[in-house]
């Protein structure tokens, strides 16, 4: 499952470095950047719950199947229409609306999988080495994504990603769970209230969930504006791009390990908090720095941080709930961290042209400062995990 997982983030990345610097090209605009992140994942934020719920109630792998089959065929699609030369940036969006649909209900089934394939003792360490394949395929994504737009075209990078769904399809197809559908005859809405009283019974989990939209609402759209900063910051072309991308992606797998390495501590809250400090820090001088190299290692700090925290906040969000609702209960969690990303996307897009990119950025990361002090000082419930 790790291997299909990996060979599948490799091609995402390869077309999401592709699909941003396009979209930035055809348009000119960054408020259209913030825009195509915000409808490849307000469908997660708006049909999460129900496939938290489908999730309890069918075969995951089957679902996550369909997921994977609809995936591919729009990057199929987006590629025959680069090799038209009739692409516009409405089909771009149409297709990242589609595509997040998809993943509306492919990731409450695999974080819903996930578990059901280890015991709970190696859980941590299962999540951990989930983050290092997707941030190990963010630095192997962009370079050959990079190198393939660079010297083939879009196109090339487009076909590539639609190929890796096949790696994740057949991994599907061959491993077993230990989790049996139930359905007890009560309606969806039933259902996920069901789940959020769940939620609402377990103390810190709330908080958790809190903290999981603030930080990707503030914190993603460093990643999602890269190119902004590549292009108006550093006047570059997408070498820039491509190399911020693979920096991040680099200092995410390191945080990744470092939460392998502390495998089932107890303080997983504290640190959690901590690295989200940390975070916040580094982006605030991502954001204010002008010389590269100081740059590319801030990028590399926050890259670490930001994946130290979600593995961690996952983490103790996975082991506090049970198998029979973890569906509808990883759909909130995923609501609430997939559901910032659009928000945040679309506010900075926004404020981008008004303000610049480093300020709105800038901004952003000392809020994230704040949150993760408030959440460390004043509501302790999270430190206390």
């Amino acid at each position: 499952m790790w291997l299909g997982a990996c060979t599948s983030s490799v091609g995402t990345w390869m077309q999401k470095l592709a699909q941003s610097w396009l979209v930035l090209q055809l348009s000119n605009s960054p408020f259209m950047l913030g825009l195509d992140a915000f409808l490849g994942e307000i469908p997660i934020f708006l049909f999460s719950l129900v496939g938290g719920v489908v999730a309890d109630r069918m075969d995951r792998r089957t679902l996550l199947i369909v997921g994977q089959v609809i995936q591919m065929s729009c990057a199929f699609t987006l590629a025959t229409l680069f090799a038209l030369d009739v692409v516009r940036v409405w089909h771009i969006l149409c297709l990242s609306f589609i595509v997040g649909f998809a993943q509306a209900f492919g990731g409450p089934a695999y974080a819903a999988l996930l578990p059901t394939l280890v015991k709970p003792a190696d859980l941590p360490n299962a999540i951990a080495m989930n983050s290092i394949q997707f941030n190990l395929a963010r630095v192997i994504g962009p370079m050959l994504g990079g190198l393939a737009l660079t010297y083939f075209g879009a196109v090339w990078c487009f076909t590539l990603n639609g190929l890796s769904f096949l790696a994740v399809i057949a991994s599907l197809a061959v491993v077993t769970t230990r989790f049996v559908p139930c359905h007890t005859g009560e309606s969806i809405l039933a259902s996920m209230k069901h789940g959020i009283s769940f939620i609402r019974r377990q103390g810190g989990m709330e908080a958790l969930i809190v903290l999981a939209f603030c930080m990707t609402a503030l914190g993603i759209p460093l990643v999602v504006f890269l190119p902004v900063f590549a292009r108006d910051v550093f006047r570059q072309g997408p070498n820039i791009y491509t190399l911020f991308l693979s920096i991040s992606g680099a200092g995410s797998v390191c945080g990744a390990l470092l939460v392998a390495v502390l495998g089932y501590h107890k303080r997983k809250g504290l640190f959690a908090l901590a690295g989200l400090i940390l975070f916040g820090i580094a982006m605030t001088g991502f954001a204010a720095s002008k010389n590269l190299t100081l740059s590319c290692v801030l990028l590399f700090v926050a890259g670490g941080a930001l994946i130290a925290v979600f593995a961690l906040v996952t983490s103790l969000v996975q082991l506090i709930t049970t198998d029979a609702v973890r569906g509808r209960v990883m759909s909130v969690y995923n609501v609430a961290f997939r559901g910032g990303v659009p928000i945040g996307s679309l506010l900075t897009g926004a404020l981008v042209p008004i303000f610049t990119a480093p300020l709105v950025l800038g901004v952003a990361g000392v809020l994230m400062v704040f949150l993760g002090l408030y959440f460390l000082l004043v509501h302790r419930r999270i430190a206390a995990l």
